[in-house]
């Protein structure tokens, strides 16, 4: 079933299972499928509610900051956000702890979050060196193509680190946290199997990558892998959308009117506002992504639907680090950054703080300059380094805006700093201008702006500039927990999202008849005196269709060999809304599905394996039956690079 050549380790399988392999291009032709049409069936019971918990505890594991919440399930109303967070940042709420994480010299987790931070600024630079210090390494996890468990991250001083264990120990700290929490609230030593975990995830990630927060989640003891359904992944702008449906006004700001109340008594609901079939975009700016979901919402139960795939893109806030960085290199050069960073690793930490405060200054009508203090070291390294002064280099550089300040600071004019934001806003405006131009997005009544960078006056500007008063842009209060609250309310009710757009196509490669006049001629093998047509792509589900929560999409498999004890099939996938054979470009492997059907032989002529897959939840899974047995089948569907 694969067109690429097999790779030693799929040969070696594929001997193992003892295939005749018709054709070397086709690696795996153990499947035929019995049953090529596509049944699709609301399963009657739906999803079993499963054992019931105590509490639901949400982690937002963010790009720059994290956080928990949670709520009883007695007491669902009641949303509890993390306690406060020692040391803080000067203007920087801190609900939220960043996300940091400190290991010591022999890899062991020390701390996360500011206790991380401070710790490692205290270090000696002589000893800093030796520690390993990560931050905004979620994005790892978004950019790396072929995701695997063994996929590295670097910390500060260069050193290279498992990506699954920071991620276990960053998922440890936040168990720990809670259940204390918990703990103490409750009075007594809090059961880990009362919890049922929220881990919320961009919508715009795929399988690979949810399927990694999963594989952290079991790794760092959140839940155990015999029970998956203790841990639901869910999808941050999702989440947000939850939340934003239940505001009531006096919680909002209306961007339009810059009130807090717009002709609705301050009590009610957005939801008020919102009537049957309302639709509204979800706009969630974090640090490291943006993600653009579409709803509508369909009462009396207020369940929600989406009307459009997510889309967004890796254009969050941090971008404006990564243009202040460019502007240092341009001033002092790259090749002495680049050292610094590495030689002086808190220090340069401190510089990004002190950048971090005065970001958070930037409006659109500023006329009075931003001083970001530069670190003593920076200024002592820089002369060792270039042999003149910090000074000399500012005002031998052709930087306009940026001055040198005689007490030892950077002067950024405000059309330096409104510079720094202007690639990550245009890329947000340009996604939104793109997708308020699809034609399943219209009247859309509100646009709600949530996450941390949500904030920013300039990104409230050029949204409202793009949207010209066609929809009202409403602003949560508390804009950096949005997310949190919603996914608490999504633990307790994950039923509520009914109609879920697929990101991708995706379907498994089939052998069929072969058509004279319909199938191309390459594409012919000969069997047994039976004409095959290799290479045709079995489509599951289309993007952007729409699927129903529980719904499935059944196929029927029946092994080459009776002797066949284990079923592989590669699952494809590709954004292309009609696939022809998973030959064409921009088909990818992206998966395998297994079915074990060992211990299940059984004496019928001709065994099939029933696979039910669903499509409609936040993660893709599988289920399989011996249809003459009425067996199940351990059935598996795995996205991660081997």
């Amino acid at each position: 079933m694969m067109t690429e050549k097999d790779t030693a380790a799929d040969k070696l399988i594929s001997d193992a299972m003892a295939n005749p392999s018709p054709a070397k291009s086709m690696g795996d032709p153990g499947i035929t499928p019995l049953s090529p049409s596509h049944t699709q069936q609301n399963d009657p019971e739906q999803v079993p509610s499963g054992p019931s918990f105590v509490v639901v505890v949400a982690i937002d594991f963010g790009t720059t900051s994290s956080g928990y919440a949670y709520a009883f399930t007695k007491e669902p109303e009641c949303i509890h956000t993390m306690r406060r967070w020692e040391g803080g940042d000067p203007g920087v709420s801190n609900q939220k702890t960043p996300t940091t994480i400190l290991l010591t010299p022999d890899r062991k987790f020390h701390s996360f979050g500011y206790a991380a931070r401070d710790f490692y600024h205290d270090l000696d630079p002589s000893e800093s060196k030796q520690w390993l210090y990560l931050e905004k390494f979620k994005m790892k996890l978004h950019t790396t193509a072929n995701l695997s468990i063994d996929t590295d991250l670097h910390a500060a001083n260069g050193k290279r680190v498992k990506a699954l264990d920071i991620f276990a120990y960053a998922l440890a700290f936040f168990k720990e946290q809670a259940l204390k929490e918990l703990s103490d609230q409750t009075g007594g030593e809090f059961d880990n199997n009362d919890v049922r975990w929220v881990i919320t995830v961009p919508a715009i990630w795929k399988m690979p990558a949810k399927q990694f927060m999963r594989e952290a989640a079991y790794k760092s003891g959140l839940v155990p892998r015999e029970n998956p359904e203790q841990l639901i992944i869910a999808l941050e702008p999702e989440a947000a959308s939850i939340y934003c449906r239940k505001l009531r006004l006096h919680q909002m700001v209306d961007l339009d009117t810059l009130t807090t109340q717009n002709g609705f008594s301050p009590t009610d609901n957005v939801g008020s506002g919102m009537t049957q079939g309302d639709r509204y975009v979800v706009v969630d700016c974090g640090g490291g992504t943006v993600d653009l979901t579409v709803h509508q919402i369909r009462l009396p139960e207020g369940h929600l639907k989406e009307l459009y795939k997510a889309s967004g893109g890796p254009y969050g806030s941090i971008g404006i680090d990564y243009e202040f960085e460019k502007l240092l290199c341009k001033i002092f050069g790259q090749d002495f950054i680049d050292q610094f960073k590495i030689k002086r690793p808190a220090a340069w930490v401190d510089l990004m703080i002190a950048f971090e405060s005065r970001k958070r200054a930037a409006t659109p009508d500023r006329t009075n300059p931003l001083n970001i203090n530069l670190p003593f070291s920076f200024i002592d390294y820089y002369k060792k380094f270039r042999g003149h002064s910090v000074e000399h280099a500012l005002r031998k550089s052709n930087v306009d805006f940026v001055k040198w300040s005689s007490q030892g600071m950077l002067r950024m004019n405000p059309d330096a700093m409104n510079s720094l934001f202007k690639p990550t806003i245009d890329h947000i405006i340009q996604h939104l201008t793109e997708l308020f131009d699809k034609p399943e997005v219209c009247n859309i009544k509100f646009l709600f702006l949530v996450g941390g960078f949500a904030e920013s006056p300039l990104l409230q500007q050029a949204v409202q500039n793009m949207l010209q008063g066609r929809s009202r842009i409403i602003i949560p209060h508390d804009v950096g927990l949005t997310i949190l609250k919603g996914a608490v309310l999504f633990g307790l009710d994950p039923s509520v999202i009914k109609v879920r757009r697929s990101p991708l196509t995706y379907g498994v490669g089939v052998l069929n008849r072969f058509v004279e006049g319909k199938h191309p001629a390459e594409k012919l093998l000969v069997k047994d005196g039976t004409r095959w047509c290799t290479d045709v792509f079995d489509t599951f589900i289309a993007a952007d269709q729409s699927v129903a929560l529980g719904e499935m999409v059944k196929r029927s498999y029946t092994p080459a060999k009776p002797s066949q004890q284990v079923i592989v099939i590669h699952v494809y996938c590709s954004e292309k809304e009609s696939v022809g054979f998973i030959s064409e470009p921009g088909v990818r492997k992206c998966g395998t599905l297994r079915l074990d059907v060992s211990g299940t032989e059984s004496t019928a002529p001709r065994r099939e394996i029933q696979t039910l897959m669903q499509f409609g939840d936040t993660e893709i899974r599988a289920m399989a039956v011996d249809v003459s047995t009425g067996r199940t089948v351990k059935a598996s569907i795995d996205f991660l690079s081997h």
